[in-house]
């Protein structure tokens, strides 16, 4: 069993809150915990906008709190973001995710991400074999 406390992660396990322009995902879960996903909660800046595109994963978002929208840029459907609402990324999809409100989001990769994945500058994250530690 495996059980982790949030608000301990954020305090004495830096290695788990990961950063980058206008967000930040405390990993619960990684690949290293054996579970076949990883488990975030992400946090993204109010007026922020983020273009992301997981070639390599697949990803389900639920929202906790906060308003914005997510574009598929594929189609340019627009949905709107609030408590509540959950999206998953089940064809790779190319995005467009704005947080009009900071956006705290709980989401779910697959395969897991290793917790040192960087966005490439097509919005995707390295597949895990690609990456060194």
């Amino acid at each position: 069993m495996i059980v982790r406390d949030f608000n301990k992660i954020i305090q004495d396990e830096k290695d788990r809150v990961v950063s980058d322009a206008n967000w930040t995902s405390v990993r619960m879960l990684l690949a290293q915990d054996g579970m076949g996903f990883s488990f975030h909660i992400t946090f993204l800046e109010a007026g922020s906008e983020h273009t992301f595109e997981y070639k390599n994963h697949f990803e389900s978002v639920y929202c906790m709190q906060g308003k914005g929208s997510i574009t598929d840029l594929a189609t340019g459907e627009t949905h709107a973001i609030e408590p509540g609402v959950m999206y998953a990324l089940n064809e790779h999809d190319r995005h467009i995710l704005r947080a009009e409100e900071e956006l705290v989001m709980a989401c779910v990769f697959n395969p897991p991400v290793t917790g040192t994945e960087v966005h490439r500058e097509d919005g995707s994250y390295a597949p895990a074999e690609e990456l060194v530690d």
